[in-house]
């Protein structure tokens, strides 16, 4: 988390460099130019057979007017509108007029009773911007405009009018709305390659990339059909670009909430598992009146208007306010993904309701503008929680790996137990009845033998007694003999250990140390417990270098007792540390390695574990640990 803002910044920042960058050339478009902030109006009531400035009737009727926050006023009731403004001395000579924004459905502009620029629209995008050539003997003369629609949308000048150089005005009118139609081609470039992924993706992410895909085509294809872009230099497509909008609009809400679903689950109450259909079905129905309304041409615009802008607007201040709400809850519970989509949905939230809010507060006379930047946050966001998303599965697969080797290895050491505890069943009885007898006769003819003979008896009795002890790790590990398990006080048990192998820990240089330590009690075979603990210390004395130290302390741990014996001993390196346990692998040159073996079946016949650490040259520690037994329980 503590890198998340310098990722978001990273993807964020050519975004800001590309809208640096352009800012400069756009403001020396307009250092040398002439406003002209004021103008006339005035509202036909009648249509007109021809539409010319020559064809106006009673002139008295134009008003004052002049830009302002409102922008201009609403033309209820109107068959088209008239703005017009005289033009004054400039003094280049190659010189246009730009205006960024015209709210009508078809425009006609006039120098004079000359005819500049004409656009007929059959579809309902009601921004125009233009850029109209003059020249310097146009000075004093009157530009007439013409403006209409249907009777319920804004017409006239909503903008500065700007008078400059024809060159300089080119490319600042060119550059105007072209931010929004590369954000929105990058996103539309990212859903792209995002589809093309989802062949390579695992069958568990594939949904939730789709999702996040649509969210992020939609959104680019909302910010370029939203521009005058497309429709300033292909207007003659205008259909295909309000279809492609309102498609992308009825699109992201519902693949919005699909995402949201796979992330945090149906919500509280299954509240976004019934937003989501229901949205899925307003949308469905909402795209049968697009359809419908275009067989018809246009006829049935009011009522789509109606139901995909007014009301889907309150729906969509009502659905954010939600999704809000449920962020919010599962922030508050300290989900990492709450936190990460808060800030990006919080934005996008905050924008969006900023620009329906001052939609219905300005009377639906407003431009939505902010609503793209909560789209980037959001993006980037819903980007970083796909890849947290990723992340989680490559360490859940790595831990199961993990967990998979492990068990594997259990059970190559569970099989070698069992084949060893069959071969210890089946031999073991077999071979110590005639090797007991072999060493009874020894032991007899050693008595009658020779000085330089009984040398010779003496080692053949000592690897005897050897084999036996072998075949007596044979059988304690074939059968453990736990039948009998009573309350161990573990002190005790490994203050008797202590005082087996001190006088041995002493003849190697070494010592050991027992901490003090009252009632701690576990179930189990006292013998075995105490079998268990000498071949471990026993393994630690023989491992001590000169002097050296073997410290044994157990203390309580939830419900279990935990004993470490730690020695400062040469140690072993990780190679050593995986064989141990395994049959005859020792790091003694007359070791078997069976006494481990069996250490390790007594522990877990004691429903304990087992763990060893180690590093080469700094000693061993093992960790052994035992459910402890109930100090109340009767022994």
């Amino acid at each position: 988390m503590k890198d998340m803002p310098k990722y978001i910044f990273l993807l964020v920042l050519p975004l800001l460099l590309f809208i640096s960058m352009m800012s400069p050339e756009q403001a020396d478009a307009y250092d040398a130019q002439i406003l002209i902030p004021d103008w006339q109006y005035m509202r036909d009531l009648e249509p007109q057979d021809v539409v010319s400035p020559a064809n106006i009737q009673d002139p008295g009727r134009w008003v004052e007017g002049r830009p302002d926050e409102t922008g201009p006023p609403k033309s209820d009731g109107v068959y088209s509108a008239w703005n017009r403004f005289t033009l004054p001395k400039f003094p280049w000579s190659q010189s246009a007029i730009m205006i960024d924004r015209i709210k009508g459905q078809n425009v006609i502009v006039f120098l004079e009773n000359e005819l500049l620029y004409e656009a007929k629209r059959d579809y309902m995008y009601t921004n125009h911007s233009l850029l109209l050539p003059i020249h310097p003997e146009d000075a004093g003369k009157t530009i007439y405009l013409w403006m209409s629609g249907v009777s319920d949308i804004t017409l006239g000048i909503d903008s500065n009018v700007r008078l400059g150089e024809y060159d300089q005005l080119r490319g600042a009118f060119i550059k105007n709305d072209l931010e929004d139609f590369i954000l929105g081609s990058s996103f539309l470039f990212i859903a792209v390659v995002m589809f093309c992924c989802c062949l390579f993706l695992p069958k568990h992410t594939v949904s939730s990339w789709l999702a996040l895909s649509v969210v992020i085509l939609a959104s680019g294809a909302l910010l370029i059909t939203y521009s005058p872009f497309l429709y300033t230099f292909y207007g003659d497509l205008g259909n295909v670009w309000v279809t492609a909008f309102d498609v992308a609009l009825l699109t992201v809400l519902p693949a919005m909430y699909y995402y949201f679903e796979k992330i945090y689950g149906s919500g509280p109450y299954r509240l976004i598992r019934y937003c989501r259909r229901f949205q899925m079905i307003y949308s469905l129905a909402c795209v049968i009146f697009l359809v419908v309304n275009l067989l018809s041409g246009n006829q049935f615009y009011d009522i789509y208007y109606l139901v995909s802008v007014q009301i889907l607007g309150v729906l969509i201040i009502l659905q954010l306010l939600l999704l809000v709400g449920t962020t919010i809850l599962y922030a508050s519970k300290r989900n990492k993904d709450a936190y990460i989509f808060s800030f990006g949905f919080g934005i996008m939230a905050l924008t969006t309701l900023g620009d329906l809010l001052a939609f219905y507060y300005k009377d639906q006379k407003y431009d939505f503008f902010l609503w793209k930047w909560g789209v980037i946050a959001l993006i980037v966001s819903l980007i970083v929680m796909l890849g947290r998303k990723f992340v989680r599965s490559h360490e859940q697969v790595v831990q199961y790996s993990r967990k998979l080797e492990m068990f594997n290895n259990e059970l190559q050491r569970s099989e070698k137990m069992e084949i060893i505890s069959e071969l210890a069943a089946s031999v073991a009885h077999e071979v110590r009845n005639p090797l007991q007898v072999t060493r009874g006769f020894m032991q007899l003819l050693s008595q009658n033998s020779k000085e330089t003979e009984k040398e010779y008896f003496g080692l053949a009795l000592k690897e005897l007694d050897r084999a036996s002890a072998i075949i007596t790790d044979f059988l304690t590990f074939a059968k453990p003999e736990l039948e009998h398990e009573v309350k161990l006080n573990v002190y005790e048990e490994l203050k008797h250990v202590k005082g087996i192998l001190l006088p041995l820990a002493n003849l190697s240089g070494g010592t050991i140390k027992l901490d003090d330590t009252k009632d701690l009690y576990i179930n189990g075979n006292s013998s075995k417990l105490k079998q268990a603990m000498i071949n471990i210390v026993k393994n630690s004395i023989e491992a001590l270098d000169e002097e050296g130290i073997i410290r044994i302390w157990a203390y309580a741990e939830s419900e279990e007792v935990v004993i470490h014996i730690k020695d400062n001993g040469i140690g072993m390196d990780d190679r050593d540390l995986e064989r141990l346990g395994e049959a005859y692998f020792s790091n003694k040159s007359k070791g078997t390695g069976l006494g481990l073996m069996v250490t390790f079946r007594i522990i877990e016949a004691m429903r304990g574990t087992i763990h060893f650490m180690s590093e080469k040259g700094s000693g061993t520690e093992a960790v052994i640990r035992f459910p402890a037994a109930n100090v109340s329980q009767p022994e």
